[in-house]
């Protein structure tokens, strides 16, 4: 590699030597465009960036473009040669330098044209800057047209300078409409693209484009007959000198930030790493919509800090994936703008320095992962339980307390039909009767306790009434609620409620009880408080332990309030959502 660039570079500064030596050597009054130093500028500014690019990303084709704009605008000079043959080389390949200028900026950084379009507006460039030129060169002198001294083109078939001019003045007419094409093209580009892409390109597109807009000029003025002379010309081709040095000058930027890594693992190594690992990799790598997730081995997925599981974007998408491991394990997957792929080292040298930053908030996802799916089963659980017992109780009312009815109904005709001599078995029949009848209520108070039907039917505001009304304590309801809930909260908002007021029976001593439930942003609220002794607990054998797990088992929050001789507030607040 460092041969051919060698070689390449001894190969360009004799051709830059020769095409201004050919410049500055003109016989007076023949016109020189554009002149011994603006050929020495912009021939090296594209020389000596093209290798720079080249020797940096060898894969990328923006430095071999440079390189082979910069050997024909060398060659383009050869206009200038008294030599025919030389000068006829010169006469066709005029124009080639735009074509690799317009090639570069479409391409830009990536090296590769994006689409068809641009191929087709690559192949119109070179249509018109080659192919039209060619055709002028068969019926006339380019150059005699413009000097009568000036040597004949070897390729001239017929002389007709008529056709000449149509053709070029066809060339200028496509290439004025190509340029305004191009320029449209990169400007919308610009704008549609990513912030940390319009960062990457800022400095080739305006220099390009300012390039562009010149020659478009330049073109435009040729067909009325150059009004204002060289002017134009040299205003383009100082221009055009600006480009490579605006490409190389990204360049330079990238090697600047690789530079800067140190400075990242010194962040990376003080305080508060966790909280800044993201915007810290955003500023080192200069995208500012960086995204992380975490490699997570139970489940053999990538998830966010939260421990949310994270989809990985496609190949071909918006978003790009670039995988970090450590010791051969995945610990973690960088979702990052496209425009990095162009910069593939420093994505590397930023992903090795914060490897260990990356492990240690891996691992801290992977907790909280574990975290989401321990609640994720709590719930689950709460869900099972309240299942069961609605099939319980289905299973008793429609089972047994139904058998248990059907059974006092015809120990009820068996008394009717007891004869007279019988009537000692009547007093036994009418104690069974009895029994039974206090199993049923015992049947229907277990069904109730299991699972409330009037919550199944009507909602948790008829049951909060009717389990208030049941209290042993006068008890006050305060509703704000005026539609159903999900079933597993309205079914822990009443066991709550309903263990709380049973505490405070059995042990508050108090004279009555306030119960609360609202609703509001989409969140419920219970409170149950009490005028009695204080002093009660979530351990112990109240049973409001089991409640707050069944609380926060739903995403809620349990807090028991009971300094002594205040009495207790027990208060739940379960997320609806």
């Amino acid at each position: 590699m460092k041969t051919k660039l060698s070689l390449l570079a001894g190969a360009g500064g004799l051709a830059g030597a020769g095409a201004v030596w050919l410049a500055a050597h003109q016989p007076s009054g023949r016109p020189t465009e554009p002149g011994a130093l603006l050929t020495l500028l912009v021939g090296t500014s594209l020389l000596g960036s093209g290798l720079a690019s080249w020797r940096a990303r060898p894969e990328n084709r923006l430095g071999l473009v440079m390189v082979f704009t910069a050997f024909a605008w060398f060659a383009a000079q050869l206009v200038e040669a008294s030599q025919p043959w030389l000068n006829t080389i010169g006469l066709a390949v005029q124009s080639v330098w735009v074509i690799g200028l317009v090639y570069l900026l479409l391409s830009f950084p990536s090296g590769r044209l994006p689409g068809r379009l641009d191929r087709g507006l690559v192949g119109i460039g070179v249509l018109a800057g080659l192919g039209f030129q060619l055709l002028a060169m068969l019926y006339g002198n380019k150059a005699g047209l413009r000097c009568p001294g000036c040597e004949t083109n070897l390729l001239q078939v017929v002389h007709d300078n008529h056709k000449a001019l149509a053709w070029l003045g066809l060339q200028r007419l496509v290439g004025a409409v190509l340029i305004v094409t191009i320029i449209a093209l990169l400007v919308g580009r610009w704008l549609r693209a990513s912030p940390a892409r319009r960062r990457a390109v800022a400095p080739v597109l305006v220099a390009g484009c300012a390039t562009l807009a010149a020659l478009g000029c330049t073109a435009s003025l040729d067909l009325v007959g150059d009004p204002l002379g060289s002017l134009p010309a040299n205003v383009y081709f100082i221009l055009m000198a600006t480009v490579p040095i605006a490409v190389l000058f990204v360049f330079l930027q990238r090697q600047l930030a690789r530079g800067m890594v140190a400075g990242l693992v010194v962040e990376l190594d003080g305080p508060g790493t966790s909280s800044g690992l993201r915007e810290a990799l955003a500023r080192a790598l200069g995208d500012p919509s960086l995204e992380l997730a975490y490699w997570f081995p139970p489940e053999k997925k990538y998830v966010d800090g939260n421990g949310t599981p994270v989809k990985l974007p496609e190949d071909d998408g918006p978003r790009r994936s670039t995988f970090v491991e450590r010791e051969g394990q995945p610990i973690a997957v960088l979702l990052h703008d496209p425009v990095l792929d162009h910069n593939v080292e420093l994505v590397r040298s930023v992903c090795a320095a914060a490897s260990l930053a990356l492990e240690n908030e891996r691992l801290q996802a992977e907790l909280r992962a574990r975290l989401a799916e321990l609640q994720a089963s709590r719930a689950r659980l709460v869900e099972a339980t309240d299942a069961e017992r609605r099939r319980i109780e289905r299973d008793l009312h429609d089972g047994t307390q139904q058998r248990l009815v059907s059974i006092a109904m015809s120990l009820g005709l068996l008394e009717t039909k007891l004869p007279a001599q019988a009537r000692e078995a009547q007093p036994l029949v009418r104690e069974t009767r009895a029994a039974l009848a206090l199993a049923l209520e015992e049947l229907r108070e277990l069904t109730h306790g299991i699972n409330p039907p009037l919550l199944t039917e009507r909602g948790l505001p008829a049951a909060l009434d009717e389990l208030c009304r049941r209290a042993a304590l006068p008890a006050h309801l305060d509703l704000a609620l005026d539609q159903r809930l999900p079933d597993q909260v309205e079914s822990a908002a009443y066991f709550m409620a309903s263990e709380a007021l049973t505490n405070a029976a059995k042990h508050s001593h108090g004279s009555e009880v306030r119960v609360l439930a609202s609703y509001a942003g989409a969140s419920l609220t219970v409170e149950v408080a009490d005028d009695g002794i204080g002093g009660a607990t979530t351990t112990g054998g109240s049973g409001l332990r089991g409640l707050a797990d069944r609380v926060e088992a739903l995403g809620g929050s349990f807090t028991v309030s009971s300094p002594p001789g205040r009495g207790t507030t027990v208060r739940a607040e379960i997320p609806c959502a």
